[in-house]
């Protein structure tokens, strides 16, 4: 195993294996002690995508709050799942069967889209394109603001989905679904993941479907495997410790390497690390 190899697996935390139960548990703990630190905050907030990282992270959270209101007898304990579509989206389906399975206390729906267009429209005006890949990553923002709105009235939490795969990756959008309160799921690679919704009883479909941020108008449904150029098997393989193959090793760690932005905070005179 290569010396940066063991740098990044260290960094992002991932187990060789896991107890699913254990990290079921760690999730749920991680996320309550939270709340039970900050007594003023009540709520966990989330966007519910029909994916298998929304589907995972929305379960665990009303889990969590549902032993909350158990220990404390304190009814506004609650999670609030949000839908938060561009128009009409492509997999609507799979995102009802999220919600079914998750059950959560509140669902709230906001379509992005007339945000979204409005705000590209003023650009246009000004005589400045905006392409097809940054509009992506304003939908990807718009949802967050969406859910901050939502937290700030309901004296709530932002729960983000990242997780190793994405985060050695930097496949998410910077102060988008990047920008969350809380990263529970930040330790799990996918097939870790996929793992725990399988022996929770989610519905395979959920956690089988080939992944997609479903971001760009002109390729609706891109996977996310096709966009970064390596698959996730490779990825967790190598979040693992195992040898993959060298092809894959260079473009992950390239990858890794040009995303270290997004896994800081905003830079000051003080930070040198991209002088490296």
């Amino acid at each position: 195993m290569s010396t940066l190899q063991e740098k990044i697996i260290k960094e992002m935390g991932v187990k060789p294996t896991i107890d699913v139960q254990d990290e079921i548990r760690i999730t749920i703990d991680f996320m309550k002690d939270y709340l039970y630190k900050h007594p003023f905050l009540k709520t966990l907030v989330l966007g519910i995508s029909g994916g298998q990282d929304s589907t995972l992270l929305g379960k665990l959270a009303q889990m969590a709050m549902e032993e909350m209101r158990d220990e404390t007898k304190d009814e506004a304990y609650q999670f609030i799942g949000m839908r938060l579509p561009y128009g009409v989206q492509f997999d609507e389906a799979d995102v009802d069967l999220a919600f079914e399975w998750i059950a959560p206390d509140k669902i709230i729906d906001v379509n992005i889209k007339s945000a979204v267009d409005a705000l590209v429209e003023q650009f246009t005006n000004e005589d400045f394109e905006i392409s097809d890949f940054n509009k992506g990553n304003i939908k990807a923002r718009q949802r967050m603001i969406a859910q901050f709105a939502v937290a700030g009235d309901a004296k709530g939490v932002v729960l983000g989905t990242d997780h190793a795969a994405e985060s050695i990756t930097g496949f998410y959008t910077k102060f988008g679904d990047g920008a969350a309160d809380l990263m529970p799921l930040f330790r799990l690679n996918k097939r870790q993941g996929a793992a725990i919704l399988e022996e929770m009883g989610a519905p395979e479909q959920l956690y089988k479907k080939i992944p997609t941020a479903d971001l760009q108008d002109g390729k609706p449904g891109l996977s996310d495997e096709d966009e970064l150029g390596v698959s996730y098997q490779n990825i967790d393989d190598y979040l693992e410790g195992k040898d993959i193959p060298v092809k894959a090793k260079e473009r992950l760690e390239s990858l890794y390497i040009n995303s270290r932005h997004k896994r800081r905070t905003p830079i000051t005179v003080f930070d040198d690390f991209w002088k490296e």
